[in-house]
């Protein structure tokens, strides 16, 4: 039985250090805004300041969902398949923000509705999609706990890695995200659901009822977050959610992607509030019901670009981002340096 508890405080001793060497740079005190509190906390992640990220992954999690069958989508339900398929073949969006990044993918079937055997996908298989939660729970808790276990155990192989990004893949995981989070939340359905892929007015308005009908039917905990993922979650979120707990568990940073992603790790802090200290937030989602999870996480993401692709591929560019962090650590002469008064200078952050 893994203890997704088991994670420990933010090295104190890092972080005073690396904040002792932030304010020693030539600069005004919190110039660099989250730069600065970005290389902070990789301090206290890791427990040394400094350093590189060269060493960089996004594992994308694949699984389909039972409440396709309410013909809230009109993307096909063998979309899934396929662009998992060209994820794992090197062709996705993701994978070109990724090669560009240095960084590899890595691609979990954890729940794929059609046979999919293929060597360059990890087969993490817990059931073939999820059943529709609109008439009855989405999976069982062992089953919901499986796919945890899943995605604990894929995040733990990359315990080497100095940092992850966590993605996804599954027609109908924004339903699911929605779901979840209202349920976590407390807010109502039709203030978390998007438009997903794109969807008419009618069949929005028909995605909002039927979220609203499986939470009705289900009644899930929201005290219990592997209750409320079991019955109007998805598989996907379910593995991601173990993965973040891993990362926390390992030290190791762990990017979070978009809604989807955000809504995995808010289970994740909901189980292990220590969790959230490991992450960080890449971008703010076009989907709607993105700010209220971010709030709840209080992680503010480094980029708006409007994004809502999914399949991790926001990771990539916040890997970026948490390199300049560490190189201005490693890089950037200090006020001695550069023979500067700091006393001439007003601290910014105040």
């Amino acid at each position: 039985m893994i203890d997704y508890t088991d994670v420990s405080p933010l090295s104190e001793d890092a972080m005073v250090n690396a904040r002792s060497r932030v304010d020693s740079l030539s600069k005004p005190l919190g110039s660099l805004g989250q730069l600065e509190e970005y290389a902070v906390k990789l301090a206290g992640i890791r427990g040394f300041i400094g350093g590189t990220l060269a060493k960089r992954a996004v594992l994308v999690f694949a699984a389909d969902n039972g409440i396709y069958e309410q013909g809230i989508t009109p993307v096909p339900q063998e979309v899934t398949p396929m662009q998992t398929i060209n994820i794992a073949n090197g062709i996705a969006g993701v994978n070109a923000l990724a090669a560009q990044a240095g960084a590899e993918v890595v691609v979990y079937n954890v729940g794929v509705a059609r046979e999919l055997k293929r060597k360059n996908i990890v087969d993490s298989l817990v059931m073939h999609g999820t059943n529709d939660m609109a008439t009855g729970p989405a999976m069982t808790r062992e089953q919901c706990e499986q796919a945890m276990k899943a995605g604990y155990e894929a995040a733990t192989a990359h315990a080497g890695y100095d940092v992850l990004g966590l993605g996804e893949m599954g027609i109908c995981n924004t339903s699911t995200t929605a779901a979840v989070a209202s349920v976590l939340l407390g807010k109502s359905v039709v203030d978390m659901t998007g438009r997903g892929a794109g969807i008419t007015d009618e069949q929005y308005q028909k995605k909002v009822s039927v979220i609203e009908q499986a939470i009705e039917r289900n009644r899930p905990d929201a005290a219990d977050p592997v209750d409320v993922i079991s019955k109007v979650g998805g598989l996907d979120i379910a593995a991601m959610t173990g993965a973040y707990l891993a990362c926390a568990h390992n030290r190791v940073p762990v990017v979070i992607d978009g809604f989807i992603s955000a809504c995995a790790a808010l289970c994740a802090m909901r189980i292990c509030p220590e969790s959230v200290s490991y992450m960080f937030a890449s971008h703010k989602s076009y989907e709607q019901g993105y700010s209220a999870i971010a709030n709840a996480l209080g992680l503010s993401p480094a980029l708006t670009l409007e994004m809502r692709l999914g399949e991790g591929s926001g990771c990539p560019l916040m890997f970026y981002i948490l390199e300049a962090s560490l190189r201005i650590l490693e890089d950037m002469g200090t006020f001695a340096d550069g023979s500067i008064d700091p006393s001439e200078f007003v601290d910014l952050r105040k």
